[in-house]
């Protein structure tokens, strides 16, 4: 299934919405000039100097226990030239979710709890994308943004669907079992995850990230065996299992093994998995700071 079949149903919500925020012109400048495989880090820098409260954030993000740099970077080229392009992309992609998304009908908790698991996961993909990096096949940093990004849907759904949103709040309040999204195409007719798929595909955001996005609950039903897709999928359940609350282990859900076999892990390595990632969330300080919440 290609992510042109999501119901038209969605497509149709998702355009509705007026004052849908969408990424800054910045970061359509650069994934612009990075098809151009002689782009410079000046160049780069240049276009990022058009926003100086991007530029402070991606300085700032460069700086932190994320990258765990020697040196601190004092300059937009010099942090281009130390992580790199598609890094700097995915960080100005990241930064702006993160500062995007503000409504007074959402209560600060569920936010809070929103962007927490959302980072997690993109820690954790970051982390399961390093582990297969000599495959070649994925990019850490776009895995990172994949994880921040998995669950935009139920942002969208809560800031711009408080009719819907109410409706699956009072399901969920008399079924604690059954996953979320379940229970949003239960009452609601549709789920996070095709939202999400949506509104990505309307950023125009890369193909790989909009399919993740949409398939992470069901990876087997993308059509391809997209490895992005897989990861999400691993790193969203490994996020869950190893940083939710007691109240919510019943929330945890389980794994597909053939998303598991995909890249030749097992299931025994998913507990060193957990605790990496336990010491790789240590470092989503700033990342929260921008978001609001450090």
């Amino acid at each position: 299934m290609e992510l042109a079949a999501i119901d038209n149903k969605v497509k149709q919500v998702v355009s509705n919405i007026r004052n849908l925020p969408t990424p800054p012109i910045v970061f359509h400048q650069i994934q612009k000039v990075m098809s151009n495989p002689d782009v410079s880090a000046s160049q780069i820098a240049n276009i990022l100097a058009e926003d100086p409260a991007m530029s402070v954030k991606v300085l700032k993000l460069t700086n932190s226990a994320f990258y765990g740099l020697a040196r601190e970077v004092d300059s937009v080229k010099h942090a281009v030239v130390i992580v790199g392009i598609e890094a700097i992309k995915n960080l100005v992609l990241s930064a702006s979710v993160l500062g995007m998304f503000k409504s007074d009908q959402i209560d600060q908790e569920f936010m809070d709890r929103h962007w927490r698991h959302s980072l997690a996961t993109g820690f954790c993909c970051r982390l399961l994308a390093q582990k297969v990096k000599s495959r070649g096949f994925l990019n850490p940093d776009s895995a990172f943004s994949a994880g921040l990004l998995h669950d935009i849907g139920k942002i969208v759904i809560s800031c711009f669907l408080p009719e819907e949103f109410k409706q699956f709040r009072e399901a969920r309040e008399s079924d604690q079992i059954a996953p979320d999204f379940m229970v949003e195409q239960r009452t609601i007719g549709f789920d996070h995850a095709q939202v999400g798929g949506v509104l990505t595909l309307q950023w125009k955001l890369p193909q790989k990230l909009t399919e993740a996005i949409a398939f992470h609950h069901n990876p087997t039903k993308s059509g391809e065996e997209e490895p992005m897709t897989y990861l999400l999928s691993l790193g969203n359940f490994i996020a869950k299992k190893t940083l939710y609350s007691d109240e919510e282990e019943h929330l945890v859900g389980a794994v597909d093994s053939d998303v598991i076999e995909f890249f030749g892990f097992e299931e025994s390595d998913i507990e060193g998995f957990s605790d990496q990632l336990r010491e790789e969330y240590g470092k989503a300080e700033t990342f929260l700071q921008i978001a609001g919440m450090g």
